[in-house]
């Protein structure tokens, strides 16, 4: 049907669409106070950034009272007692002491003698979760490489809880907590996570509560190779220091700023400038280490830690006087220019200098035998006349770390008060010979090697070859 527009078709169109922009004027005049709730009802908000929207939901796995007696114990903080005893309960350390240490009755007690017991394992550099088993281009998730700064993505974002690479980490390892970090691709990787080691349906299950966040920062050869093979800034190691310098500075104006709008990226690194977010910076060469430092200085934020540091033993004095630690491997070097200089002193040298040191994994399979490790670099320093105590190299791998996360008040060391997080060694925990065999985690026997009911299994492995093996 076709329509003809007529002069007074048109006169009472027009009448009626003033008729009705008069009603519906005099409607909103006399509604306003009702449309404007109705509009503040509906605002949308979201969470700020106090408020944590990814928020620990761990909650300890039931325990029972437990003693340890007659075993020989190395407290994580360079103690040793002979014949001691270890009493948890209700998830905590209650008493560590000599063989008089009272123990009530009607408790759970294992025989520890010719054992030992250490404070659980931990690892300060793991992406187990964001490269998880099997290694296949699906599950590589740990580094955003798009732009040489990426403050803005969080480590936990990536986790697969279901990573077998977890379950063999306690029951190989001893692990009880691991930090997993952003890769080093990127100058400002992003936001790392700290994990407490056990089965999670959610990555929040498994979230060390209390725990800060880390910041995963990098220099040298991996930014510059990554970025200046496709023509872009950083290509140099000036230009790493120029892109970070400026990245910090826009940083220190957003957070001086009340009123910015609110930046991802932006919001980590004030959150560093505040000291509420630890830097752990992947750092080979002990120059770059040095001008990261002074940089750290010039925008007022703090090193907690350099990680692989393969030259930290050239500066063993500026990293003590700085107060930062060195997360290293025992003798990983040699696989690029950066760590042509590596030495399998470096722990020892570091240690000599009153210097904090700890032995890290960045590896699916290191992270089964830090115990190893550690005992490999202290061999390495005997054989050079630094005699190191067997109690001190326990430290390596469990208080030192724990410090250097932020969670060394919680966890790290058999002190009365903290986390009940446990390994009962069949042997010696520096021989080679030596593996877990209990493991506790806040007081709950998450492992236990004589009974292979215990034995944890990954959902993901479930009727996999090899399911819920311990090597």
């Amino acid at each position: 049907m076709a329509y003809k527009f007529t002069r007074s078709a048109g006169l009472a169109l027009v009448s009626a669409w003033a008729l009705a922009a008069c009603a519906t004027t005099n409607a909103q005049s006399d509604s306003a106070p009702a449309a404007a709730a109705d509009t503040k009802a509906r605002a949308f908000a979201a969470k700020g950034p106090k408020d944590d929207p990814f928020a620990s939901t761990y909650k300890p796995f039931p325990n029972v009272a437990t003693a340890i007696r007659g075993a020989t114990i190395y407290d994580g903080k360079g103690g040793k007692i002979e014949n001691g005893v270890v009493f948890m309960s209700g998830g905590k350390i209650v008493a560590v002491g000599g063989p008089d240490t009272p123990i009530p009755a009607d408790i759970a007690v294992f025989d520890g003698t010719g054992k030992f017991v250490t404070p659980g394992i931990i690892d300060i550099h793991s992406h187990l979760g964001d490269y998880p088993s099997p290694g296949v281009d699906a599950h590589s998730d740990g580094n955003e490489a798009t732009s040489p700064t990426t403050p803005e993505v969080w480590a936990e974002h990536s986790v697969w809880p279901q990573d077998p690479g977890f379950t063999r980490a306690l029951a190989n390892g001893g692990i009880t907590a691991l930090q997993i970090l952003p890769g080093s691709a990127n100058l400002m990787g992003g936001r790392s996570v700290t994990l407490k080691n056990v089965p999670g349906r959610t990555v929040q299950q498994m979230k060390f509560p209390g725990a800060p966040y880390g910041f995963k920062m990098a220099c040298g050869e991996n930014p510059k190779r990554v970025y200046g093979s496709r023509g872009r800034m950083p290509s140099t190691r000036m230009g790493n220091l120029a892109v970070n310098r400026q990245t910090w500075f826009d940083a220190i104006e957003y957070a001086n700023n009340d009123k910015a709008k609110r930046d991802l990226g932006k919001e980590t690194l004030a959150g560093v400038l505040r000291g509420e977010i630890l830097v752990h910076n992947h750092c080979y060469r002990a120059d770059e280490m040095a001008l990261v430092m002074d940089m750290a200085k010039e925008m007022g934020y703090k090193v907690t830690a350099f990680h692989h540091a393969v030259e930290a033993y050239k500066i063993g004095d500026l990293l003590r006087e700085n107060d930062v630690c060195s997360a290293i491997w025992a003798d990983w070097y040699g696989f690029k220019m950066e760590a042509y200089d590596g030495i399998l002193e470096n722990a020892a040298f570091l240690q000599r200098e009153g210097a904090c040191v700890v032995i890290h994994s960045d590896d699916a399979n290191d992270i089964q035998r830090l115990n190893q490790e550690a005992a490999k670099a202290q061999a390495a320093g005997r054989r050079l006349g630094i005699n190191i105590s067997d109690a001190e190299v326990i430290g390596w791998i469990t208080y030192n770390a724990a410090k250097a996360m932020g969670i060394g008040d919680l966890t790290g060391s058999l002190e009365k008060g903290k986390m009940a997080d446990v390994v009962l060694w069949n042997g010696d925990p520096l021989s080679v010979y030596s593996r877990p065999e209990k493991v506790w985690v806040d007081g709950a026997l998450m492992f236990d090697a004589m009974n292979p009911k215990t034995r944890p299994v990954s959902d993901f492995e479930l009727g996999q070859p090899g399911e819920g093996d311990v090597k």
